[in-house]
């Protein structure tokens, strides 16, 4: 675990350190107008991120729009788990407003002081970055209205725990509300390495249904998953094929299996005595 850990923040903050060159944090050091990666490319409207410092922009690794999908209220208290440059969180606060607050919790420090910067830029005074693991949130009990995340649920290997400590933050009512990879049915498990690899989640993304199961586990009811955009073998064909994969021979059991989904759920509200 610690070492699918130190793997992630390895790649985290080299991709943090890369938007200071102007590369895109997505796909290596080529322009971010170029990025190659369909998972992470155009999840933002530019109405959105309007105003927004650009390295925040571009240092977006994710594979959702949470803070579109969320239904954010004034005077909400926002958290965002693993909050990279600070996209979401900065777009959360907006939709918060003054009277809300919008926090993000990392483990890197290199993404840390990039979101810090980004805050300073946008000149935003409800948002604060805290250092720390997404198993381990570093906030009390029942201070949080809204949980998002933008694909890196997935990067944890113990993903029963984050999905615990979601639920202990929470609000009675709070809502969790992320977008993440998740797989639909049985992928043979050398293949499912493959793709895995192509979609950055070196943990390993969750089967629907397990999902579903971890969820419900940890307490949370009305849950939902809502897939919002299905990867098709064509889209990872050059890089399978530089990794050695015969794609046409893998391409009946992974085409389309593999997703990214708006995942809903709720901490059940306290019971009236």
């Amino acid at each position: 675990m610690e070492n699918i850990k130190d793997v992630v923040r390895g790649k985290y903050a080299e991709a943090a350190l890369r938007v200071h060159t102007g590369g895109s944090s997505c796909c290596g050091a080529g322009p971010a107008t170029d990025c190659c990666d369909p998972i992470t490319s155009n999840l933002y409207d530019h109405r959105q991120t309007d105003g927004l410092p650009e390295t925040a922009v571009l240092a977006s690794l994710g594979c959702g729009n949470p803070t579109a999908l969320a239904e954010l209220r004034a005077g909400e208290i926002v958290l965002d788990l693993g909050s990279g440059g600070g996209i979401d969180v900065l777009l959360s606060a907006r939709r918060v407003g003054p009277t809300g607050k919008a926090y993000g919790v990392d483990m890197t420090d290199e993404m840390l002081a990039l979101a810090n910067e980004n805050k300073r830029q946008a000149g935003v005074d409800n948002v604060e970055f805290l250092k720390g693991e997404i198993e381990n949130i570093p906030l009390p009990d029942n201070s949080v209205d809204v949980i998002i995340s933008n694909c890196v649920i997935n990067l944890s290997a113990d993903k029963d725990r984050v999905l615990r400590e979601a639920f202990r933050v929470l609000k009675p009512g709070g809502r969790l509300a992320v977008s993440d990879v998740v797989t639909r049915g049985e992928i043979p498990l050398d293949i499912r390495q493959s793709m895995l690899l192509w979609v950055g989640c070196l943990a390993g993304a969750l089967e629907e249904n397990d999902y579903r199961k971890k969820l419900d586990a940890a307490g949370f009811v009305d849950i939902g998953m809502e897939p919002t955009r299905i990867y098709r073998i064509d889209e990872a064909r050059e890089f399978l094929a530089s990794a050695g994969v015969d794609v046409d021979v893998i391409a009946p059991s992974v085409d389309g299996k593999f997703m990214s989904a708006f995942v809903r759920a709720v901490k059940p509200a306290a019971k009236v005595v």
